[in-house]
């Protein structure tokens, strides 16, 4: 979507929301239901039960161009509003990385953190030979013509981006050469690998929980800090560092705000979020949602995103994605 149709779009919806907004919004920018749905129902009511807030937080549901709508609403509409909190996720990050949002760039809003996440995975079929990481990275190097990766994101999408990080770090450069078969979410990956098709899957942990239950597919690193452990099984997950393949890659949940707004109001809401990371309401919340804790707010979380946002952007272009 053009940037001018975005502000276009993003001057209306200001109209339509300005009249109902109240004491603080939490815009979502999707349709209910989604994770930005999520990220902000569950938030928002998590600070006022917690009483990080005094009032309840409204969600506005603002869907269109992948973020992008919401994204230009707040930068050209309510820049300087502190009374309003926007949800995101690694999603928004690779969009802006690879220039999806017409031209728009992650310093037009200042992001708050993110508090859970969703955790990146690679996946192969049970009867697979490998059995380590190393194992199939180790293939892919001598051999990438011999291998392919099965994700849900299209190509140069996440799913993809955090193979070829792993790979990275054991010094494989040639990228462009590691097949990638983009399909429509995690089951069908799943499906993929385990009908021989690729190599091995890359996608999100909720995305597989019921194959790995079922004793379909064996799960070789979690792109995490610590171990995951999936309730109802005995096993937990190695991470790709405690593998030599020092990597982070998962789907964060997390909010934004304007960049114009004051430091006082920036702070307030960075500190409101870090009340409910440390909340047993959001623990439930992850728990019930298959998150793991992800807890970077305020400036730890802006280092980590750049770091993130940089090895997007250098890949993409690697990749032809982004020029």
């Amino acid at each position: 979507m053009k940037l001018a149709k975005l502000k276009f779009l993003a001057a209306g919806v200001a109209m339509s929301v300005a009249s109902s907004a109240m004491a603080a919004e939490c815009i979502a920018p999707a349709n209910p239901g989604g994770g930005w749905d999520f990220t902000c129902r569950q938030i928002g009511k998590i600070m006022f039960d917690i009483g990080a807030v005094k009032d309840p937080i409204q969600v506005t549901n603002m869907a269109g161009a992948g973020g992008g709508l919401a994204y230009a609403h707040v930068v050209n509409e309510r820049n300087t509003d502190g009374d309003v909190i926007v949800a995101a996720s690694t999603a928004t990050a690779t969009r802006l990385a690879q220039n999806a949002y017409s031209g728009m760039t992650s310093d037009q809003v200042r992001f708050l953190g993110a508090i859970g996440a969703d955790p990146g995975v690679i996946v192969v079929a049970a009867n697979s030979p490998y059995k380590t990481l190393n194992d199939l990275l180790d293939s892919v190097i001598a051999d990438p013509s011999k291998h392919a990766f099965a994700g849900g994101s299209a190509a140069g999408g996440y799913d993809h981006l955090k193979v070829l990080m792993a790979l990275k770090r054991k010094g494989f450069t040639d990228i462009r050469k590691v097949k990638y078969i983009a399909v429509d979410g995690d089951a069908d990956a799943i499906t993929q690998t385990v009908g021989g098709f690729t190599s091995a899957m890359t996608g999100d942990i909720s995305g597989v929980v019921s194959f790995i239950k079922s004793g379909e597919v064996r799960v070789l690193a979690s792109f995490t800090d610590e171990r995951i452990e999936i309730p109802g099984l005995d096993a937990v997950i190695p991470t790709a560092k405690e593998q030599g393949i020092d990597v982070v890659a998962v789907n964060w949940r997390g909010l934004y705000t304007p960049k114009g707004a004051s430091e006082a109001s920036y702070k307030q809401w960075s500190d409101n979020l870090a009340k409910v990371a440390a909340s047993k309401e959001w623990a439930d919340a992850m728990q019930a949602n298959g998150l793991v804790k992800f807890t970077k707010v305020g400036p730890d979380f802006q280092n980590y995103l750049d770091g993130v946002m940089k090895e997007v952007q250098d890949m993409s272009k690697e990749l032809g994605v982004l020029k």
